[in-house]
C-alpha cells in the first residue's frame, strides 16, 4: 500500500465517524424563499416547502450541497415541512468567515430554526454532518425532537493511537498541497459500491474538485476536533442512524457512553444512499420518522400523567 492509499484508508476511518455542487435538481414542490436567514452576516441559502407541523431538516454532508436531498423533498413533503440548506461555504451560502467549527455550524443551524420559527424539528445530518445536527440539539432542545444521522458515527467511540493521529495530520497536510488529487483517490477508494451508479460517482468527484480546497479541509479538521461522545451523551435523545451495510457499523461505542440508538440498514449502497437508492433510502427514513413519532406521542403521556398525578406522589 503506498503512501498516498495509506492516508485516504486512515482519512476514512475518521471522516466516516461522523461524517460531500451540482445542478440544482430540487423539486417544483418546493415553494419560493421569502426569509433571509443569516448568522453574523454570512447568507445561509435553503429550501422551504413551509407546510407540516413537523419538520424534517437535511443537512448536507462535506464538499456536496442541498440539492442530494432533492428526492426526499418531494417524497416527504406529502406530510411533513422540509427544510435543506446549503452549509455556509457550500452550495449557494456565503464563505465570508474564517470559523468552520461544528459549534459555528450549530449557530447556522439554529439561525434557521429561530428566523422560520421551527418546532417539533428532526435534523436529518449526512456524513459530518451527524455532529453539526448533534450541535444543533444541543442548542436548541424545546424545538428538536430526534437526530437523525445518515451513513455516519460507524466508529462512535473508537480511540485514536497516536500514529493513526499523525496519519490523519499528514493527511490533512498533503490535501492541502493536492486537494484535488487526494480528493478524487479518496472518492473513489473509499466512498462508492460497486452498486454506485457512474452518474453518481461523477457528480460526487465534481463537487469534491470544485469545492473551495481551503474551507473543504479547514472544515474537516475542526469536524475532528469536536468532542463528539461528550456531546452526543448529553443530548439525552436516542440516535437513529440509517448507514450502508457495506461496511459494518461498530455499536461499542454508543453502549460505552450510554447512548441510545437504533440502527436501520438502507443495502450496500456507497455514501450516499439517498441518491444511489432513494427509493429503500425513503423507505427506511419514514420508518425511522414513524419511530419518532409513536416516542414522541408516548412520552408526552407520559409527561402528562406526571403533570396531574405529581402532586399525589
Amino acid at each position: 500500500m503506498n503512501k498516498i492509499s495509506r492516508l485516504i484508508s486512515v482519512f476514512l476511518l475518521f471522516a466516516l465517524q461522523y461524517s460531500c455542487n451540482g445542478p440544482d435538481t430540487n423539486s417544483g414542490k418546493v415553494a419560493s424563499e421569502e426569509i433571509k436567514v443569516d448568522n453574523q452576516g454570512v447568507h445561509i441559502d435553503y429550501n422551504d416547502t413551509k407546510v407540516g407541523d413537523t419538520s424534517l431538516l437535511f443537512i448536507h454532508g462535506w464538499s456536496i450541497d442541498k440539492t442530494y436531498w432533492a428526492n426526499q423533498a418531494d417524497f416527504f413533503s406529502k406530510k411533513y415541512r422540509v427544510i435543506a440548506l446549503d452549509l455556509p461555504g457550500s452550495g449557494k451560502s456565503g464563505k465570508n468567515r474564517t470559523n468552520w467549527t461544528v459549534e459555528e455550524y450549530g449557530k447556522d443551524i439554529t439561525a434557521i430554526l429561530t428566523k422560520l420559527d421551527l418546532h417539533n424539528v428532526i435534523l436529518i445530518g449526512h456524513s459530518m454532518s451527524g455532529a453539526i445536527a448533534v450541535e444543533a440539539a444541543l442548542r436548541n432542545p424545546t424545538r428538536v425532537i430526534a437526530i437523525v444521522g445518515i451513513d455516519n458515527f460507524t466508529n462512535f467511540g473508537a480511540v485514536l493511537t497516536p500514529e493513526v493521529k499523525k496519519d490523519i495530520a499528514d493527511a490533512y497536510k498533503a490535501l492541502r498541497v493536492n486537494y484535488k488529487k487526494i480528493a478524487v483517490e479518496y472518492a473513489n477508494q473509499s466512498l462508492f459500491a460497486p452498486s454506485t451508479d457512474s452518474v453518481v460517482r461523477r457528480r460526487v468527484i465534481n463537487d469534491f474538485i470544485n469545492a473551495d480546497s481551503s474551507i473543504a479541509v479547514d472544515i474537516l479538521e475542526a469536524n475532528d476536533q469536536y468532542p463528539i461522545e461528550e456531546k452526543l451523551k448529553s443530548v439525552g435523545k436516542t440516535l437513529y442512524l440509517i448507514n450502508s451495510n457495506l461496511r459494518p457499523t461498530d455499536t461499542s461505542g454508543f453502549k460505552k457512553y450510554n447512548v441510545p440508538f437504533e440502527l436501520f440498514y438502507v443495502g450496500p449502497t456507497g455514501h450516499y444512499p439517498m441518491i444511489e437508492n432513494a427509493k429503500e433510502f425513503n423507505k427506511e427514513l419514514e420508518l425511522v420518522i414513524k419511530e419518532i413519532g409513536i416516542a414522541e406521542g408516548l412520552n408526552n403521556f407520559i409527561s402528562q400523567v406526571l403533570e396531574v398525578y405529581q402532586p399525589i406522589l
